[in-house]
């Protein structure tokens, strides 16, 4: 009774306590500058740290002044556009060579990449009885969740989980890079049976094949899929793998990672940022907003008529009514997210071979649209364009995803990122000077404080 208690008359009583008692002046933010959030009132970045595993540019100075220009992605110094060229021009898959890049700061040589690859392959694989004994055991209906408590059971299984040495903390980043494909669609395969009463299949991934393939094979009943599909959704994770330190998720990695707690506690922190609707789960409300769309306009040719739809969302009387279009604006990006366009190039291929030219063509429209009705409509201070999950959603839903795994894919993306910042977090944490010391009782409550 007590962990299912409802919502009472005397908890809504309290919650009222609390709520006047925990009223901010929001005025004193201004005065003391204190930041709501990673970015400023005008949307500038809160330099809140130091990294060089990946970069954002989204202006320029001109004659001393910041003007926009088109966004830049770099990893490790590499620009985004030249990253995933260079596997795309050789028909190859990009996710472990970034992995790679980013772990370590360089690209591999064909050599390195082989003994990488077979390093990932090597680990994917389960605990034994795992799947039976953490996975199938009361699953839940959210996957992060899912996810986050399996990540955290881990923790449980490893002989050595508190040592946060660099050689131990690399190999756990790596097992749990390799593993976060089956721990995401095991979860759902275990949802969708439990939850949803259907039809149980757990396929083994293979060492051979390749990070994207070997999600589409475990989530197929039949473990068939397309060059294209495995192609393009290889190219998803890429692009969705890193992202600067500043975003919610890599920024909770750096300060939980910097208490000195162990791999697991950390992933699972970074978890719990990323299951955020306003971090993680963009991508779901396009889908959702589209869906709604197709149900309310009539013509998905005519111009005017999208149009008008699109000014009801902005005016709160359409979809969920938070008066947002989801996927347009980014809180870095104005003129153009550069994720988003490598993603577009092939939306359309994979549009065509779905029989989704409709769809695609739609996407477009409002693609074009949006931001010169937002202008119009709203007081914006920067430009507004469509960032990456515009179209994530859309390729999710091609490749037939659940949408209870659309948040996940991003997770096995991102555990990437996450490492990659754990793992300069504790690198650099040694080398940060120390006030120089009266006395051993001055350096002792020092770090004393430190720990605290």
């Amino acid at each position: 009774m007590g962990f299912n208690m409802k919502v009472t008359p005397e908890i809504e009583a309290l919650t009222k306590v609390c709520e006047e008692n925990s009223k901010m002046d929001v005025a004193l933010y201004g005065k003391y500058d204190v930041k709501r959030g990673l970015r400023d009132i005008n949307g500038k970045g809160v330099l809140a740290g130091l990294t060089q595993v990946s970069n954002i540019v989204s202006s320029k100075t001109i004659d001393g002044k910041s003007v926009p220009c088109d966004g830049e992605l770099y990893y490790r110094g590499i620009n985004i556009k030249d990253l995933t060229n260079g596997f795309l021009k050789e028909n190859r898959f990009g996710f472990e060579e970034t992995t790679y890049l980013l772990l370590f700061g360089v690209l591999p040589t064909e050599e390195q990449l082989k003994d990488f690859c077979k390093i990932l392959g090597n680990q994917r694989s389960l605990p034994r009885n795992f799947v039976r004994d953490v996975i199938m055991k009361a699953p839940s209906k959210d996957m992060m969740n899912t996810l986050s408590r399996s990540v955290l059971t881990l923790y449980s299984y490893d002989s050595n989980p508190e040592d946060i040495s660099l050689p131990n903390v690399l190999r756990q980043c790596i097992n749990l890079i390799s593993i976060f494909p089956m721990l995401s669609v095991y979860g759902y395969q275990a949802h969708r049976h439990y939850n949803q009463n259907k039809s149980l299949y757990i396929h083994n991934p293979k060492k051979e094949l390749s990070t994207a393939e070997n999600i589409l094979r475990m989530l197929r009943s039949d473990k068939k899929y397309t060059p294209l599909e495995a192609k393009i959704l290889d190219l998803a994770l890429v692009l969705h793998m890193e992202h600067g330190g500043g975003n919610n998720s890599t920024f909770t990695t750096h300060v939980v990672s910097s208490s000195g707690t162990d791999t697991y506690s950390a992933i699972a922190a970074a978890l719990g940022s990323l299951k955020g609707p306003k971090h993680g789960g963009a991508n779901i409300k396009v889908v959702s907003m589209f869906d709604d769309m197709k149900k309310h306009v009539h013509d998905w040719k005519d111009e005017e008529e999208v149009s008008a739809y699109l000014r009801k969302l902005l005016h709160k009387e359409a979809f969920d009514k938070r008066g947002l279009i989801y996927g347009m604006g980014h809180a870095v990006y104005s003129i153009s997210d550069p994720r988003a366009r490598i993603f577009k190039q092939f939306v359309k291929q994979l549009a065509d071979e779905k029989g989704r030219q409709k769809d695609y063509r739609l996407y477009e429209m409002v693609e074009r649209l949006a931001p010169v009705i937002i202008a119009e409509e709203r007081h914006i201070y920067k430009g507004v364009s469509a960032n990456v999950d515009f179209y994530s959603g859309f390729v999710y839903s091609m490749l037939e995803l659940p949408l209870e795994l659309y948040t996940p894919m991003f997770a096995i993306a991102r555990i990437v990122g996450w490492s990659a910042h754990r793992m300069e977090e504790l690198i650099n944490t040694d080398k940060i000077i120390r006030p120089a010391y009266k006395n051993v009782l001055e350096e002792q409550a020092y770090i004393a404080l430190e720990e605290r």
